[in-house]
């Protein structure tokens, strides 16, 4: 129940979280004071009206690379920039991440329930469609699709999209229905306990993930565990109970 409160507080722009942070302030005060007091350049003199304090910035690390999100995008990127697929499509997948780090070496066409602000990017072309069936391609017809922590959404309204339990499955049906014979499908989600975290997103079993596209060939398999800590193929029956893990599946057509 904590986390549902947490979580609701937070969306509304509460962060309970940073409350910690209050004991930061004594720090801030006394560098304020110093920069004045030092500062000979009277546009640059600190002022409360022109202040942004950030606290606790000081104590955080450069970055973090214990996240879904940095390993999926790395893993998927590498696969593509070695295979070099003439042309490319992207089922949601994170447009300042994963879509960024491709676009430095190909183009990429995004395929998002949610309009795009600005479509001025070079090499990247962008269909605004809800992709549950894929309506936009034909049968077998995309030799290279990526959709990267996006399939978990489907259906719950979250993005815009219509509510539907089945959502997700469908959309799976949709990923085996469009990817061409020796096409490349790189599938990405929550793994762990099956469940759904409503309106957030549903975490999957591997046999959940493996059943729903038993056509294709699974060519290789890596996971993040539940510490973040990322494991590079692997055999999928030597994977531990997770509780919210992240499974990173390449698939094949034959």
């Amino acid at each position: 129940m904590l986390k549902q409160v947490y979580y609701m507080l937070n969306e509304l722009g509460f962060n309970p979280l940073k409350l910690k942070n209050l004991k930061y302030l004594p720090r801030l005060f006394k560098e304020w004071k110093k920069y004045n007091s030092e500062n000979r350049r009277p546009a640059f003199q600190a002022t409360f009206k022109g202040s942004m304090p950030l606290i606790a910035d000081y104590a955080e690390s450069a970055g973090s690379i214990r996240t879904h999100y940095f390993h999926q995008d790395l893993w998927a990127a590498r696969k593509l920039y070695n295979a070099k697929p003439q042309k490319h499509i992207d089922i949601g997948s994170r447009i300042d991440g994963f879509i960024s780090n491709v676009l430095t070496f190909m183009d990429v066409t995004v395929v998002d329930v949610r309009p795009l602000d600005s479509n001025e990017v070079q090499g990247l072309s962008f269909i605004c469609d809800d992709a549950t069936n894929l309506k936009t391609f034909k049968d077998e017809s995309i030799h290279s699709i990526s959709t990267l922590h996006a399939a978990e959404h489907f259906g719950l309204g979250r993005y815009g999209d219509p509510v539907d339990p089945e959502a997700t499955f469908k959309f799976m049906e949709s990923l085996n229905r469009v990817l061409a014979k020796g096409g490349t499908l790189l599938f990405s989600v929550p793994i762990g306990r099956e469940r759904v975290e409503f309106n957030a997103h549903r975490v999957f079993s591997i046999n959940t993930i493996l059943e729903n596209f038993k056509e294709l060939k699974l060519e290789s398999f890596s996971y993040v565990d539940d510490k973040c800590i990322f494991h590079e193929n692997v055999n999928v029956e030597t994977v531990p109970d997770l509780n919210f893990g992240c499974g990173f599946f390449e698939f094949k057509k034959n």
